[in-house]
């Protein structure tokens, strides 16, 4: 069953949806949004179980792809460009290949159509999820305590955007933790489809990242063979916050040349 994602539209063009990763929402992507919004209408979407959209028992990259089609269909979209980074570029990656008539071009941030059997959120999932959210009084206190198990503070931050405060004073998470944890392999499972996309695709490698290798090559040119690759040195995973203008205009480049 599709959910109704909680949207945000700025700009005006044509269609961009831009699709945030893991324990993130649209505001992870907003830097680039407002840029793109200078050229196209973007749509940037909370995915399930993240942000202010609902939560959901269901966690796959067919539901996910079917709530951002669901949005498509609602506001009467026939094509779009599709942007994901992360856990967004994989549910972009399976709306393309399930709908391709849908999507004039795709573009992917630092991940790749394969299944990751690493396990980098174990400790994020366990320290966030430890925080005893009926003890807690200011936000720093999460922080604090999400230091023992996250070292990196811009990593805390990002994460710590999931705490929010409810009309009762009372702290909770946005992201649903108990789902993504228990539904964490599909998470990080591999894109499939009998038939390629054929339509414009671009991935944007982070160059201090190791989420998009050369193994990943075959794979990827399989299902998207059309792909071009771009490499943003100097950056890691979360490259658009990184380096937001060089991003937003290699983007702009590809889907408007």
């Amino acid at each position: 069953m599709t959910v109704k994602l909680h949207a945000r539209q700025q700009g005006s063009g044509a269609h961009l949806i831009s699709l945030h990763g893991l324990f993130g929402s649209l505001e992870n992507l907003g830097m680039i949004n407002r840029i793109l919004g200078n050229e196209l209408c973007v749509h940037g979407l909370d995915l399930r179980n993240h942000g202010r959209s609902p939560h959901s028992r269901e966690m796959n990259y067919v539901a996910m792809a079917g709530d951002v089609l669901e949005y498509l269909d609602e506001q009467q979209l026939d094509q779009v460009y599709l942007l994901g980074h992360s856990m967004g570029g994989k549910v972009a990656m399976t709306l393309a290949l399930k709908h391709p008539r849908r999507i004039a071009g795709l573009v992917v941030i630092d991940i790749a159509p394969v299944t990751y059997y690493q396990r980098h959120h174990d400790r994020i999932l366990a320290g966030l999820s430890s925080i005893d959210l009926n003890g807690l009084s200011q936000r720093n206190q999460a922080d604090q305590h999400l230091s023992h198990f996250v070292a990196e503070k811009e990593i805390r931050q990002f994460l710590l955007k999931n705490l929010y405060k409810n009309d009762q004073g009372l702290y909770g998470w946005r992201a649903n933790l108990g789902v993504i944890a228990e539904h964490y392999q599909e998470i990080m499972s591999g894109q499939q489809s009998e038939y390629p996309f054929k339509g414009k695709t671009l991935f944007i490698k982070a160059g201090d990242s190791d989420y998009l290798v050369p193994e990943h090559q075959e794979v990827t040119l399989k299902l998207f063979p059309n792909a071009q690759v771009k490499i943003i040195t100097g950056a890691g995973h979360w490259v658009h916050a990184q380096k937001p203008d060089l991003v937003s205009r290699t983007i702009l480049r590809f889907l408007t040349p």
